[in-house]
């Protein structure tokens, strides 16, 4: 069954307004799905773009959210959650990976959306190259980007590089665009990798997409 439609070769990619973040992680959560996240960098002054589909999320609802960062109160760790909508929140994680949100709600009020998986769709090679891993063949492509830490490890994210980053700003180099597609099916499922409100229905998905984090975990 088709579950998306695709756009047209060639579209452009524009960025999301601020307005799209400063609303509940929930609401964000489910439309980010099928959006694109973008880094643009000079490599040997050759500018080279990585881009992919964003398939797989979770939403975090703030102060009263036990499994947020952000029920910890304000602090100098997680300051980016109480500001603005639309900027990255970084952190490491197991001592090993980092992992991408981006800030909801209006400014004062914390909440956010963790990117759990994306579709590779340009600058594969690079992608292959920042996760140490042959480049890309069918076998490896489920490899990229298919977890919150590999995609982070794709896109050359870290904290002191990448905290604090406009996501609706090109100029910034690490944005999110819409480039026209339109899921046709979205499932929601209790979120996974957590022990603290584990039960809450927050991860939401294309079902059916190869790149999911944990595509055999979809628990109605």
């Amino acid at each position: 069954m088709d579950m998306q439609e695709t756009p047209a070769r060639g579209t452009a990619i524009r960025p999301l307004d601020r307005s799209f973040f400063g609303r509940s992680p929930r609401r964000v959560a489910r439309d980010l799905l099928g959006k694109v996240l973008i880094r643009d960098v000079k490599i040997r002054d050759v500018e080279v773009r990585l881009a992919a589909r964003i398939v797989e999320v979770e939403a975090y609802l703030g102060t009263k959210d036990p499994a947020a960062h952000a029920t910890a109160g304000n602090t100098a760790r997680n300051s980016v959650l109480f500001g603005p909508p639309g900027f990255a929140y970084v952190y490491f994680i197991y001592g090993n990976h980092y992992c991408l949100n981006v800030s909801c709600e209006r400014e004062g009020q914390a909440g956010s959306v963790l990117f759990r998986a994306l579709e590779p769709l340009q600058g594969l090679e690079q992608m292959a190259r920042s996760r140490g891993i042959p480049l890309p063949a069918a076998r490896h492509l489920s490899r990229l980007t298919s977890g919150p830490g590999r995609l982070a490890q794709a896109f050359a994210i870290t904290r002191s590089r990448d905290n604090g980053r406009d996501l609706t700003s090109p100029a910034s180099g690490l944005w999110i665009g819409e480039d026209g597609f339109r899921a046709r099916s979205i499932q929601v499922t209790p979120r996974i990798g957590i022990t603290k409100a584990a039960e809450q229905r927050l991860r939401f998905i294309l079902p059916g997409n190869s790149f999911l984090s944990h595509p055999r975990i979809l628990r109605p």
